[in-house]
């Protein structure tokens, strides 16, 4: 059983077990995190697809720590005009544990 979620923008294919690392999300270590937006479904053999979420379909993790990332640099450059910058971005980030898959009745 899988489901893909989405949070902060951006799409990920979570299992039971599986440890991601999504933008920041406020909550200390070791609370409970609920995803309700759930685009798809996927149980066995039967697939389902959500327009845009599925109903009564909910992901639960376990906040593990928060954290930053790696370090990127970011330049920019303007050729024959004397024009540098040069910048560094660390992005907060919250990893989380995928408890369950919490599966409701058939909507959407």
């Amino acid at each position: 059983m899988y489901a893909v979620i989405k949070s902060g923008g951006k799409q990920y294919r979570v299992e039971p077990g599986d440890v991601i690392r999504v933008e920041k999300i406020d909550g200390n270590i070791g609370e409970s995190v609920v995803f309700k937006d759930v685009l798809l479904l996927s149980n066995g053999g039967q697939l389902r697809v959500g327009r845009p979420y599925l109903e009564g379909v909910e992901v639960r993790g376990t906040i593990l720590a928060q954290e930053r990332g790696k370090k990127i640099i970011v330049f920019k450059f303007r050729r024959r005009k004397r024009y540098r910058k040069k910048r560094g971005h660390r992005q907060y980030l919250t990893a989380i544990r995928i408890e369950e898959i919490k599966e409701g009745g058939y909507g959407a």
